[in-house]
């Protein structure tokens, strides 16, 4: 399949962000990521799930949600990486952007109360899992579907009520810390939720066929509900 690949820079309140945007023909709704705990868009873990989504029919946005100083604050202080409140705002700005985009796939996908613009599912890794849920709530015309993958979606613990896209969360079988605050969080969700355990995987998922899974259950979510 061909897929259109391109780097955008996004403008948002006070900062620019980088994105990169692939995009197949006829897609069938697009993908944006919510990368955390010191992640960025050149995440491989992220980017191997991206290929997937695009091989499907779906295009993707892979944006940093922190700028390059803040990255490099982060990197000393780790403090950004779990400012949720930072990471939702510019998840929700991402939202926005993309929905008027020109590059943007319109046509039978997209719902009528989003406004014609594209049909979104939001994908969280880590501690931009919480952040994905907050955009969620805060956009239910636009947003359809919520992926996470060793998600902290307590962080987004006041948000969960008012999440009423279908989500997915998405945890390896070795992290069981996560596994349970997951639990806890599936519970709280207002629509349809479910959690995945990979077994014999870790918080990264990079055991021999782990990540290819998440890459799997992702796909049939996000293709079943945009």
């Amino acid at each position: 399949m061909t897929v259109v690949e391109e780097s955008l820079r996004v403008p948002m309140a006070g900062v620019v962000l980088d994105a990169d945007v692939a995009v197949p023909a006829r897609p069938r709704g697009v993908v944006l990521f919510a990368h955390g705990s010191g992640s960025s868009r050149h995440s491989p873990r992220n980017r191997y799930v991206a290929a997937h989504l695009q091989a499907a029919g779906l295009a993707t946005v892979l944006a940093d949600l922190l700028t390059p100083a803040e990255e490099r604050l982060d990197t000393v202080t780790r403090e950004l990486r779990f400012d949720i409140g930072l990471l939702a705002d510019r998840m929700t700005e991402l939202i926005d952007w993309a929905v008027v985009a020109d590059w943007a796939p319109q046509g039978p996908s997209a719902r009528e109360d989003s406004g014609g613009g594209p049909a979104i599912g939001l994908f969280g890794a880590s501690t931009g899992a919480a952040a994905a849920l907050v955009a969620a709530a805060r956009r239910p015309g636009p947003v359809r579907a919520v992926v996470s993958r060793g998600g902290r979606p307590d962080l987004a613990c006041d948000a969960l009520p008012q999440v009423r896209q279908p989500t997915l969360l998405v945890i390896g079988g070795n992290d069981t810390v996560v596994i349970e605050l997951n639990r806890q969080a599936v519970r709280l969700l207002a629509g349809e939720a479910r959690v995945e355990i990979v077994p014999g995987a870790s918080h990264l998922f990079e055991e021999k066929g782990a990540l290819e899974e998440v890459a799997r259950l992702a796909c049939d979510w996000f293709l079943t509900r945009l």
